[in-house]
């Protein structure tokens, strides 16, 4: 059941033009933070200019990728991952990276507290925009549209766990920890006053794989960077390709492997059947195709178990 031509991605296709010279995993991802369409659109009105936007790679940033691409063990250093390294905590440090060499990076992590034991919040970037304070609420999010057919706002997009949907983040960085520059126990902890504070948010959103490309709900860039989804039983060959279950610190840029590392279809069915055999998680695949000896994302989506439906609009149910 190949994708419908409308639905096939772009950004996949844009990416390796621009960043396919990088061959260090962690490079590209950094790569794919700062050229990556901002998940929420800093024009759209219900934001009110509270989405930050971060420049489009320049020349002098592409020149530091490649030589850090070149010599990444620094960069390495500073992410010391380990076995269990949260996704969001893996590309927070990649941004403070990034922040660090542009030289306007004043805090990163830093924790609020209101006596002893009692933690009031976290300041996950304090910049220096000329000659003001920012706070930058950071997030790289993975939603897939739980298509129900009872709409298509943000509440509707629900992660890979079930545990939180769009709407519910957004609500909570808008509502809750973007004003954490007013409370008093903040303003002992931080060198001046904030001047304002705005949401960085990075991600995908993932389509079933009948919904159009035009699709888009409310607050979202149009140019979101976008996949599909289907349940395992519904999955049938998208491709003539090769196929790869991403781990999870490969969420976020597109895919770059070798031959030997990407699986044949069956081989995909029979992985995927083992793991969902003993594990409720989706699973990303990468759809590939080789160009110059590497295998290519060019598509990508989330295969879910058979009943993640059912689930999902539960959970939805549940968090409206």
């Amino acid at each position: 059941m190949p994708m419908p031509a409308e639905r096939r991605p772009a950004f996949q296709a844009q990416f390796h033009r621009r960043w396919n010279h990088l061959s260090d995993p962690h490079v590209r991802t950094l790569a794919w933070l700062l050229d990556a369409p901002d998940l929420l659109d800093p024009a759209a009105p219900e934001w009110h200019g509270r989405i930050a936007s971060l420049p489009r790679p320049d020349a002098a940033t592409a020149e530091w990728l490649r030589a850090l691409d070149a010599n990444p063990a620094a960069l390495h250093a500073t992410l010391d991952i380990q076995p269990l390294t949260r996704l969001g905590r893996y590309a927070e440090n990649l941004m403070a990276f990034y922040l660090h060499h542009q030289g306007i990076l004043v805090a990163h992590g830093l924790q609020v507290r209101a006596g002893q034991g009692n933690t009031i919040g976290e300041f996950d970037f304090l910049v220096r925009q000329g000659t003001d304070l920012v706070h930058w609420e950071f997030a790289t999010k993975l939603y897939l549209l739980e298509a129900s057919g009872d709409g298509r706002h943000a509440d509707y997009f629900v992660g890979p766990n079930l545990a939180d949907t769009l709407g519910a983040k957004v609500r909570k960085i808008m509502d809750r920890q973007l004003s954490l520059a007013v409370h008093p126990a903040a303003q002992a902890c931080i060198p001046e006053p904030v001047a304002y504070a705005q949401a960085l948010v990075k991600g995908w959103l993932f389509y079933h794989g009948t919904t159009p490309a035009s699709a888009n709900p409310d607050g979202v860039t149009p140019a979101h960077c976008r996949g599909f989804w289907r349940a395992l039983q519904d999955f049938a060959t998208v491709c003539n390709g090769k196929y790869a279950i991403l781990p999870r610190l490969g969420w976020l840029a597109p895919a770059k492997l070798k031959p030997e590392d990407a699986m044949e279809y069956e081989e995909f069915q029979h992985a995927a059947a083992l793991h969902f055999s003993t594990n409720s998680t989706p699973v990303l695949v990468a759809l590939l195709e080789e160009k110059d000896g590497w295998l290519l994302e060019r598509d990508r989506g989330f295969v879910v178990p058979d009943d993640w439906r059912g689930k999902a609009a539960a959970s939805v149910a549940r968090q409206r």
